[in-house]
């Protein structure tokens, strides 16, 4: 088998010539990479690089791909994505890796460009880019900003929990939930990890920077995809005397500009259905929304976001855009 580095540009629909660039997505036929691809399809600036189903394991095979492919996005368990970041040895062939292998890395870019002003720069200098978890996502994009600022120190006990759809958990658990429709036990929410280990806690507290691991309850629903993540903070142990609104304008001025940030109005009953928030409102978007709950004595964030869009493919192809210098929003909606 042999490849030919594609050089050719390609019209968009205005007739503009734009630049084509070779992406390979390993990993295709697992859930995020299934979505990357329904993403990227229809793009004009985009090949994707189709690799035969029975050459996925030939090794020597695949290398090709990786070596003429200007951006590689893996799809892959840990183990398998170590094995070929390590079999990409040019100078030129970007990655973005969806598994959590990378996610703590010092060499390694954390792939939130709403994180901080210099993340979008870090991201676009970057051939090694780790694609954050989902339910890391929800809670970063939350606090973050409000340690940044000094609103919640470093040793505050954080806790969080978080609702999500069953594809979180890729293809085995999607056949166990729709395998197990008639099941009563299958019905409600059901608590995991309590082994308080969690695989996304190291990348929630790196980049936080707490001081110690959050306390962090999962939770899986029998819906297919759609989560919220929800961390209360009460306010008598916080350094400042401060309240639910006060937060709120932190957020609302630190995400003002961000067109896949929504930082919802405290008077929040439009975003609610009849005093329920839910799971699924962002799902099919590369959406995050951000509430803020509460009173001069507690407070609780809410981050609300499609696990398969802003918390997989969507960030994916968000920070795949910035790497390649094509407009961010290019294949997403907001």
């Amino acid at each position: 088998m042999s490849l030919t580095y594609n050089t050719a540009n390609s019209s968009d629909e205005k007739g503009v010539i734009c630049q084509m660039f070779n992406v390979f997505i390993d990993g295709q036929e697992g859930t995020t990479g299934l979505k990357i691809h329904e993403r990227l399809i229809a793009r004009k600036d985009i090949k994707i690089l189709e690799i035969p189903s029975q050459d996925r394991k030939n090794t020597e095979i695949k290398k090709k791909f990786y070596d003429q492919a200007d951006i590689v996005l893996l799809c892959l368990p840990d183990d398998a994505a170590r094995e070929a970041v390590a079999m990409i040895d040019n100078s030129r062939t970007k990655i973005i890796d969806s598994s959590t292998a990378f996610r703590t890395a010092g060499d390694w870019t954390y792939g939130i460009p709403e994180l901080n002003p210099e993340q979008r720069s870090k991201i676009k200098q970057s051939k090694r880019v780790t694609n954050p978890g989902c339910h890391a996502t929800g809670f970063i994009m939350a606090l973050y900003p409000l340690i940044r600022q000094g609103i919640v120190p470093l040793d505050y006990p954080v806790a969080a929990y978080s609702l999500t759809g069953y594809s979180g958990g890729g293809k085995k658990l999607i056949g166990v939930y729709e395998g197990n429709v008639d099941k009563d036990e299958f019905n409600g929410p059901r608590h995991y990890a309590l082994s308080l280990k969690h695989k996304h806690l190291p990348e929630m507290q790196k980049i936080t920077g707490l001081k110690y691991p959050p306390m962090f309850l999962p939770i899986v629903g029998n819906f297919y995809q759609g989560m919220v993540v929800s961390i209360p903070l009460e306010t008598r142990l916080l350094p400042k005397k401060i309240a639910a609104s006060d937060v709120w304008e932190i957020l609302a001025e630190y995400y003002g500009t961000e067109n896949f940030v929504r930082v919802i109005p405290l008077e929040a009953d439009a975003f609610l259905d009849n005093g329920f928030l839910s799971p699924t409102e962002c799902n099919q978007t590369n959406r995050i929304d951000i509430f803020v709950f509460g009173n001069e004595k507690q407070v609780l964030l809410a981050s609300r976001l499609d696990n398969l869009g802003k918390g997989a493919s969507g960030a994916a192809v968000q920070n795949m855009n910035i790497m390649l210098g094509v407009e961010e929003s290019v294949g997403l909606d907001a």
